[in-house]
């Protein structure tokens, strides 16, 4: 199969399964499936090391919380934040995402050809929010294919091998790849180190101390975890669905608040200037 067949079919198979789910405008708006128990967030999630944090914060923001409890987070609740998930092949990208959407891990699993994702419906506060997880190919000949899905992306997750020390140096590539087809200042970087259950204690400090750098450098937020045993996986999920609700909430109220100077602005010119009084004669007064 030649790359120009594999990019229509994984075209195709990604706008097959985006059918129904993504859509919510039109009379007959499409209804987002309902919010599983287990994706119920009623509390900030913490981080994993706050060396490497995006918020050292215990708590959401009061503004957002506020918000929430006052009902006035606009669209927030029809909302799909896109988060990529990039970097070297075999580093356990796939394998991250199923054991968090499916509860599932597949040693046999195959390479991802081109891009994948899953939808993750969550409640936070009170309020439903969604994520969609893209998984990307990380095999140098669909390098192409992948990078034209990481636009519009509000969160990257760049994977590495705790077990494999040239995934890490790679992953500078891979944050430099995914910010050039976003904002640098729009998105949310997380540096993942997946297989945390094949390395040794002392193996696992050593490469943490160089992780911990990177991610300072990238101002991305470290986490490791272990798809195949489960350790930290929905914590890391709950966090990134946290972190990007906070986002989203923040910037409605940003647009809220925006509109409702503009509407003050305009009452006061349509009522035109307030007329001076004349001063009165010291004989009248």
């Amino acid at each position: 199969m030649g790359p120009n067949q594999m990019f229509f079919r994984c075209f195709e198979h990604l706008s097959n399964k985006s059918t129904g789910v993504m859509s919510t405008r039109g009379p007959s708006m499409s209804v987002l499936p309902p919010v599983r128990k287990d994706r119920i967030i009623p509390q900030f999630p913490q981080c994993f090391c706050e060396d490497a944090a995006l918020q050292a914060g215990r708590d959401f923001n009061p503004k957002v919380k506020a918000a929430c409890q006052q009902q006035r987070t606009g669209t927030v609740g029809f909302k799909i934040a896109k988060v990529i998930v990039v970097g070297d092949l075999a580093v356990g990208k796939t394998c991250l995402i199923n054991r968090f959407c499916k509860d599932a891990f597949d040693k046999n699993y195959k390479a991802t050809i081109g891009v994948d994702f899953e939808m993750e419906r969550f409640e936070v506060l009170g309020v439903p929010f969604s994520l969609q997880l893209w998984d990307t190919a990380g095999q140098e000949r669909f390098k192409c294919i992948a990078s034209t899905y990481y636009r519009a992306a509000q969160v990257v997750i760049i994977v590495f091998d705790v077990t494999d020390i040239a995934s890490l140096d790679h992953t500078r590539q891979w944050l430099e790849d995914a910010l050039r087809e976003n904002d640098p200042t729009a998105v949310q970087l997380f540096l993942v180190g997946t297989k945390k259950d094949l390395s040794s204690p002392a193996q696992y400090s050593q490469i943490e101390r160089d992780a911990l750098q990177v991610a300072r450098e990238m101002r991305a937020e470290y986490w490791a975890l272990s798809s195949l045993t489960g350790e930290n996986v929905k914590e890391f999920f709950f966090r990134v669905a946290s972190l990007a609700f906070e986002n989203n909430v923040l910037a409605e109220l940003e647009k809220s608040g925006t509109r409702q100077i503009g509407n003050i602005v305009k009452i006061q010119s349509a009522g035109g200037q307030p007329s001076k009084k004349r001063k009165q004669p010291a004989c009248c007064q």
